[in-house]
């Protein structure tokens, strides 16, 4: 099937596999592409990998534009994500209203699911939060660090750890079945994320990633973006 090509964050995933429907009714093309750590999809796109279309951090999606590898006219804001805690469905939720109640909380969990804390942008926090609580060292052994946040999600989602936690963006914590989103991280901690849409400069299918950054903005979707995690 043809279908346009997508290099986007983890962040974007559950919603636009809520659109995908409406795009192919639209415009007769599926979606295919990859999602995953933001860092890593700016490099794929540089690499030569082919998009139609990217959904990244808006500082990424400036930083390609200047690049001249998104078009300058096509760029618009999706909306903000949190990074977030995410417990099992059936564990306690685990509530942190200052730094030493989060600092607690991950010195209490046997296993901290994270997505890749060098390239990703909940990961990259992760790792910043670690060390402003003092507790990278302590909590290290107990990291299980993987690509992406839907990944570690979903190893979260099948721990068999006796208080397990994870730590990444809401949108991937509301999109992965088995798991429920705790709470939002505390002041002096938190992190809130624009992501931005764009169209690549060497699209092969430009209409059809138009219409998709289209139904990602409508304002008659605002509803869908609020459930998947998005504000703003």
């Amino acid at each position: 099937m043809t279908a346009i090509h997508i290099l986007s964050g983890g962040a974007a995933q559950g919603l636009v596999a809520q659109l995908a429907e409406t795009l192919k009714a639209q415009t007769g093309l599926g979606i295919e592409g990859e999602f995953g750590a933001v860092g890593l999809m700016a490099d794929k796109l540089r690499g030569g990998t082919p998009a139609d279309i990217v959904i990244l951090t808006r500082a990424l999606v400036t930083k390609l534009r200047d690049e001249e590898f998104v078009d300058p006219t096509s760029i618009v804001d999706v909306g903000v994500v949190e990074t977030a805690l995410a417990v099992r469905a059936n564990d306690p939720k685990v509530t942190v209203k200052t730094g030493s109640d989060l600092r607690d909380a991950l010195r209490a969990a046997d296993a901290i699911f994270v997505p890749d804390i060098k390239a990703s942008t909940a990961g990259i926090h992760v790792a910043k939060t670690l060390d402003r609580l003092g507790i990278a060292d302590e909590v290290a052994s107990c990291l299980r660090i993987f690509p992406n946040g839907a990944t570690a999600m979903r190893q979260l989602a099948a721990s068999d750890a006796k208080r397990p936690i994870g730590c990444t963006q809401a949108t991937e914590i509301i999109a992965t079945e088995g798991i429920v989103l705790s709470g939002s991280l505390p002041p002096g901690h938190e992190l809130a994320t624009m992501y931005t849409a764009g169209v690549a400069t060497r699209a092969a299918h430009v209409t059809a990633a138009r219409v998709l950054i289209e139904l990602l903005t409508d304002a008659d979707r605002s509803e869908l973006r609020r459930r998947m995690g998005f504000s703003g």
